[in-house]
C-alpha cells in the first residue's frame, strides 16, 4: 500500500510560518516528526500531497492504490489499524475531520472535483493526538514525548548511565548507542529522557524531563532544561529552556531564557537572548494568525516565541510574550520589537528595511557549510518561493 501525509488546508494556514519550508508532517512534536512517527508504525516510506513548490523537496508519489492520511495527526496502534483495515472508497474520520481515505490513482487524480457521494464514513471513536495551531506543539509536546519514547524503546535497554551523572528515575531514561552524558543532573521522575545517538550532555546541565536530546544535538555546559522540551537534530542549547520545541540544527548556545516556544530550523538565537513566556497582567494571550491575517487569542496563559526557519536574533534580545517571527528574519537592538516579524526582514526596534534574498541566500549557505551541509538548488528554490509568498506580510 502507498501512504500519502497530506496537508489540512486550515491546518496548514494556522501552522504558518512553521509550514512555509516544509508540509506539516514535517513538523516535529514530540522525539519524531509526525512523517516519522506513520513510518516507524507503517514500516513504510511516506510521501506528501502539499503546497506545489514544496514538490521539489518532498515529491508526491502515486500508486494504484493509495491511503492518505492527515499530517496532522500522530498515529497510535488503534489508529494504525483502523487505517489498515480500511477498504476502497472508506473514510476514517472524526468530528467531521478526515483521519484517512483509501482511494486510487484516478480517485486522486479527481480529488478536488469529486463529490463524496458513495463513500463510507468511518467514525474514530476516539480523538487522535493532532496539532491544529503553532501553540499544540509545546502544550502537547508532554504526551508526544511520552508516545515517541514507548515507541523507540519498546523492548530494548538503554546503554550503561555513567555513574560521573547524579540520576532520578533510571528507568525511564534511556541513552541510545553513541550519546555522551557525564556530569549532569537527569532527573526522570517527571517523565522520561531520551538521549539519541552522537547527542551530547555536557557537564553541570540539568534535565527534567520529559525531555528529547535528537541525534547530534548538544546540551552545553550548565544548562538548565526543563520539560516537556524537545531539542532536534544537531541543536546546540545552553541558559534555561521551558516547554519548547526546537525543531532542528537551531543554535541558543549561550545564557538567555527561552519558553513556551517553538524554534524552526536553522535559526539562531544570539547570547542572552529572552522570551517572556507571561504576561504582567496573567491575561491570555494573543498570537498573529496568518490564516486571518490577525492577532487571535489562545487561551493561553504562558506563550513565548514562535520562530520560523532561518531567523537569527542578536545579543541581548527581548521578545514579548506572544511573539510570531516569519522565515529568515534578522532582529537585534535594544528594547521590545513588535511581536508580528514579517519574514524576510532585518532590523530593530528603530525600524525594519527588507532582507535582500541575494543576501539571505548568501547567509543561509554559510551556515549549512559551517554544519557540513550544503545549501543546493532545491534549497534556493524553496526559500525564493517562500520569499515570494510572504511579500504581502512585508507591506503591512
Amino acid at each position: 500500500m502507498n501512504y500519502i501525509l497530506f496537508d489540512e488546508s486550515i491546518v496548514r494556514a494556522n501552522l504558518l510560518p512553521l509550514t512555509y519550508m516544509r508540509p506539516v508532517a514535517d513538523i516535529r512534536v514530540g522525539i519524531l516528526t509526525i512523517r516519522e512517527k506513520w513510518e516507524k508504525f507503517l514500516n513504510v516510506k511516506t510521501s506528501s500531497l502539499s503546497e506545489g513548490y514544496l514538490s521539489r523537496k518532498y515529491p508526491f508519489v502515486k500508486e494504484d492504490h493509495n491511503v492518505l492520511i492527515n499530517g496532522s495527526v500522530c498515529p497510535d496502534a488503534a489508529l494504525v489499524k483502523a487505517i489498515k483495515n480500511l477498504r476502497h472508497d472508506q473514510t476514517l474520520a472524526f468530528n467531521d475531520t478526515i483521519i484517512a481515505l483509501h482511494v486510487t490513482a484516478d480517485d486522486l487524480d479527481a480529488l478536488g472535483e469529486s463529490s463524496s457521494e458513495g463513500i463510507e464514513e468511518i467514525e474514530l471513536p476516539d480523538s487522535p493526538l493532532k496539532i491544529n495551531h503553532t501553540w499544540d506543539i509545546f502544550t502537547k509536546n508532554d504526551q508526544a514525548i511520552r508516545e515517541d519514547f514507548k515507541l523507540l524503546t519498546k523492548g530494548r535497554t538503554s546503554q550503561p548511565i555513567s555513574d560521573s551523572n547524579r540520576v532520578t528515575g533510571a528507568g525511564d531514561i534511556f541513552l541510545e548507542k553513541g550519546a555522551k552524558v557525564e556530569g549532569a543532573y537527569l532527573n526522570a521522575s517527571t517523565g522520561p529522557i531520551y538521549i539519541a545517538s552522537g547527542a551530547e550532555v555536557m557537564e553541570g546541565a540539568m534535565l527534567r524531563g520529559p525531555i528529547a536530546v535528537c541525534e547530534g544535538a548538544q546540551i552545553k555546559m550548565g544548562a538548565k532544561v526543563y520539560g516537556a522540551s524537545t531539542f532536534g537534530p544537531h541543536c546546540r542549547i545552553g541558559g534555561e529552556v521551558n516547554n519548547s520545541v526546537f525543531f532542528g540544527y537551531g543554535n541558543k548556545a549561550h545564557d538567555g531564557f527561552v519558553g513556551h516556544s517553538v524554534i524552526s530550523e536553522w535559526c539562531n538565537l544570539g547570547a542572552d537572548t529572552n522570551t517572556s513566556n507571561l504576561k504582567n497582567t496573567y491575561d491570555e494571550i494573543r498570537l498573529w494568525s496568518y490564516g486571518k491575517q490577525t492577532f487571535i487569542n489562545t487561551h493561553l496563559q504562558f506563550c513565548g516565541l514562535i520562530m520560523g526557519d532561518h531567523s537569527m536574533s542578536g545579543i541581548n534580545t527581548m521578545f514579548n510574550t506572544g511573539t510570531v517571527v516569519g522565515v529568515n528574519a534578522n532582529i537585534f537592538g535594544t528594547g521590545f520589537p513588535r511581536n508580528f516579524i514579517p519574514s524576510f526582514t532585518w532590523g530593530s526596534t528603530a525600524g525594519h528595511s527588507n532582507y535582500n534574498l541575494d543576501k539571505a541566500i548568501e547567509v543561509a549557505e554559510a551556515v549549512y557549510k559551517r554544519r557540513n551541509r550544503v545549501f543546493d538548488e532545491v534549497e534556493i528554490s524553496l526559500l525564493k518561493s517562500v520569499f515570494n509568498i510572504t511579500l504581502r506580510n512585508r507591506r503591512m
